[in-house]
């Protein structure tokens, strides 16, 4: 074993050969170091409320899936298909750099953006299981950390699936996201667990469920689909966890405590809006210079789309949990978020529909 410490995340793209016969001494794992003043709490109380939380928890015991053996990984998307394709064209598609490009040149586009889109996908669930493990420590009731135990086993799987679609189908790591490292270091070294949870289960899992389900939408890629449809069912539990438990805490808290995190909210919110902006690929094939292509991305209607999908999950919870105060009010109504607070919420959930079993591949609903 050979771990190599580092100050940051690494900036350069890392490539996969399927060829490469990699022993146990070609692995270097590359670490960054944080702290985080993080109280822990045993709880003493092991009674069993017999609530929502546990029924989520239930759920999820009885819906783990497999990421090795549930997966059809026997199927490769052919590679001169594209993995996004939709009916429509997608907006760089439009652009006269993008139509010189050969049809190989574009099926390496295809699959630079993809990975780059991807590779984001992995080191949020990262940060999510880095997340949840803490809240394990930390959580003070004892439903809460058996939840928070079972989705930091949820999380792990997320790492594993998308890593091993990213080294086996695609052959390419995009290095982070400089937004989503701020705003999971954010969370990550906050010394309050419920901020933690505020971080994680209202912004981070809203976030997830978004772009998972923006690309499950349009993916060509049936392995991807299953993936992104097995991904998704696992984070629909989480954020439901989140709402119902915190709902009940954010009571408990003082008019100057509740201040402290709807202005967290705030500033997570902020970060958020730059999470999924990614132009590294963008720049390299359709020749643009970073703000260029920055600016290209924040124009399109897929962005806003993306937009009104990500905030219309994350303002009506913020609203449900009691987070959305006078005094946050006016800075969520500048970024024109405050329209979306009246959407509905994640505090109700479709049982039925989270507790079928899991769909097998090439069965999984277009529109779930």
């Amino acid at each position: 074993m050979k771990i190599k410490q580092q100050d940051g995340p690494p900036s350069d793209l890392l490539y996969f050969d399927n060829e490469m016969n990699l022993t146990k001494d070609h692995v270097e794992d590359i670490v960054e170091i944080f702290n985080t003043p993080l109280t822990g709490a045993y709880n003493w109380d092991y009674t069993v409320a017999d609530n929502r939380i546990k029924k989520l928890y239930e759920l999820g015991k009885q819906l783990n899936w497999n990421g090795s053996i549930d997966l059809n990984w026997d199927y490769t998307h052919p590679a001169d298909q594209k993995l996004v394709e939709v009916d429509e064209q997608l907006p760089h598609e439009t652009l006269e750099a993008y139509e010189a490009l050969t049809d190989e040149e574009k099926i390496e586009f295809d699959r630079h953006d993809a990975a780059e889109l991807l590779s984001q996908f992995l080191h949020g669930e990262q940060g999510a299981l880095l997340v949840a493990s803490q809240l394990t420590s930390c959580a003070p009731t004892y439903n809460a950390k058996l939840y928070a135990a079972s989705q930091t086993f949820d999380e792990a799987r997320h790492v594993e699936v998308f890593n091993r679609y990213l080294q086996d189908k695609i052959g390419i790591h995009y290095p982070i996201n400089k937004n989503l490292k701020m705003l999971l270091d954010k969370i990550l070294t906050d010394e309050r667990w419920d901020l933690k949870f505020i971080g994680m289960q209202i912004i981070i899992e809203g976030l997830a469920l978004a772009a998972f389900q923006m690309l499950k939408g349009l993916t060509k890629d049936p392995l991807l689909e299953q993936l992104l449809h097995y991904v998704i069912r696992d984070e629909a539990r989480h954020v439901t966890f989140g709402i119902n438990y915190l709902e009940d805490f954010v009571k408990t808290l003082s008019p100057e405590e509740v201040e402290e995190r709807a202005e967290f909210a705030y500033e997570a919110c902020v970060i958020s809006r730059e999470r999924l902006i990614n132009t590294v690929a963008m720049q390299k094939y359709l020749k643009m210079s970073a703000e260029e292509a920055r600016e290209f991305t924040l124009s399109t209607s897929a962005n806003s789309t993306f937009r009104n999908f990500l905030f219309s999950r994350i303002m009506p919870n913020l609203s449900r949990i009691g987070l959305l105060t006078d005094n946050v009010r006016p800075k969520f109504e500048a970024l024109g978020l405050l329209e979306y607070e009246n959407a509905p919420d994640d505090f109700e959930c479709d049982w039925k529909e989270l507790e079928k079993p899991l769909e097998k591949f090439n069965e999984i609903p277009a529109s779930a």
